[in-house]
């Protein structure tokens, strides 16, 4: 079925209904703020592109997708390939690529194919998941520690060198912000998990560092103002050269689309005891990519962490990612300006969080007990991932698990037989 969710949830909507979607809207749009900002920040891009993916990518998730809970927007998961293509193709071949990519959402989503995706070998997901993990991480290390470097290499192999060179360089300031930020975060998430620790940590950081006069850098000191306004939206620059150039990307942003948004609502599945429609999920990633890029945006998709938040703050139907999507407009529109005070060491100390979440450090052991091809497999894809390229990794780990399962299915005995006449 490819119905959106919100229209049988509407269905007897009642305001107890909206009173808990209100209270978990507004409590994920502060968890989403933050690591909208600096997801677009560690992906090379303006960080007001960020807060355009939260709102346009996140409305039109909830608004038409399959799960009832599922909120939408920016995600670390795209970091690496975002970097990427802005690096190689500039930030119009990035909106190009969204664009084409939110088309072969679509087509996928017509043709059904939603359900195709949890053929993907589990390894090769947690393999780019660790990979990807990896790559934040290591690209937070210089405002982390308020390293003086003019421009880090995108390549892993070549920026580590030039951060070892740079060690000296480093900011007692911005280490300790970062650390204090880190452990707050640790801190309120353990106590108060409902409460939106991140928002609270980022702005508590930021104002010491303001009140202090800190030498750390800022989002308004590195990239100016943010807008209080969204942009008029337009159609990006599309010639055959151009799409050609960009079809391999667009394939990464629509695979990752379409995998993160499928495994996060199977996670809310388990969290509700629902279950979502994964067709009308994949239209909803095409139409919300397409927006997106239409008015500048990032690639957008379902976010595991920020529906996590979403239910255990009390949401119920689609109208709280409405709410939440909403709220980051208000806020962007009234406040933009305080935004630009947020401290680049505590938003690099988020983002290294959240690479940690990423590489769910929680199942390693799992791995670690798994078949020796499903081990074999993941790092495969981890390195592939790390040192090479997400495409490739992500090509080479599919074609290998495939044929894994060719193998293990011709090696299952034959049970039928000639019936008997």
């Amino acid at each position: 079925m490819r119905l959106p969710k919100i229209v049988t949830t509407l269905q007897d909507y009642s305001l107890p209904l909206f009173r808990a979607d209100l209270v978990a809207g507004i409590t994920v749009a502060m968890v989403a703020l933050p690591l909208s900002l600096a997801i677009a920040i560690a992906s090379g891009a303006d960080p007001a592109k960020g807060l355009v993916t939260a709102i346009i990518g996140g409305f039109f998730i909830s608004l038409l997708g399959g799960s009832r809970v599922q909120i939408g927007g920016p995600t670390g998961a795209f970091i690496v390939v975002v970097y990427g293509v802005i690096a190689d193709h500039g930030y119009d071949g990035l909106v190009l690529a969204t664009f084409m990519a939110g088309i072969l959402l679509l087509i996928g989503g017509y043709f059904r194919i939603g359900r195709l995706i949890r053929y993907v070998p589990e390894a090769v997901v947690n393999g780019f998941t660790i990979g990807i993990a990896v790559i934040i991480a290591s690209s937070q290390i210089k405002d982390f520690f308020g390293l003086q470097i003019s421009e880090v290499p995108a390549d892993f192999l070549e920026k580590l060198p030039v951060l070892w060179e740079a060690r000296d360089t480093a900011s007692l300031a911005a280490s300790i912000l970062a650390l204090v930020t880190l452990v707050l975060i640790v801190v309120l998430r353990r106590l108060a998990p409902a409460f939106p620790g991140l928002i609270v940590a980022v702005s508590a950081a930021s104002l010491v560092a303001v009140l202090a006069t800190l030498p750390v850098e800022t989002i308004a000191s590195r990239f100016g103002a943010l807008p209080n306004t969204l942009p008029f939206p337009e159609l990006p620059s599309v010639t055959v050269a151009r799409v050609v150039e960009l079809f391999p990307s667009a394939i990464v942003i629509a695979f990752l689309a379409g995998v993160e948004s499928l495994l996060s609502a199977m996670v809310a599945d388990r969290m509700i005891e629902g279950s979502h429609r994964p067709n009308a999920e994949m239209l909803a990633q095409g139409t919300a990519n397409i927006a997106s890029s239409l008015f500048g945006g990032l690639p957008a998709t379902g976010a595991i962490a920020r529906t996590a938040t979403n239910v255990r703050a009390g949401g119920k139907t689609p109208v709280s990612g409405l709410v939440h999507a909403l709220t980051i407009l208000l806020i962007m529109l009234v406040a933009a300006p305080l935004a630009g005070y947020l401290a680049l060491p505590a938003m690099a100390a988020l983002l290294v969080l959240t690479a940690w979440g990423m590489s769910e450090p929680h199942k390693w052991k799992t791995y670690l007990s798994a078949p020796m091809a499903d081990r074999l497999l993941l790092l495969t894809t981890l390195i592939l991932t790390v040192l090479i390229d997400l495409t490739v990794a992500i090509g080479v780990g599919v074609s290998i698990g495939l044929a894994l399962k060719l193998r293990e299915r011709k090696k299952q005995p034959d049970d039928w037989s000639m019936p008997e006449r």
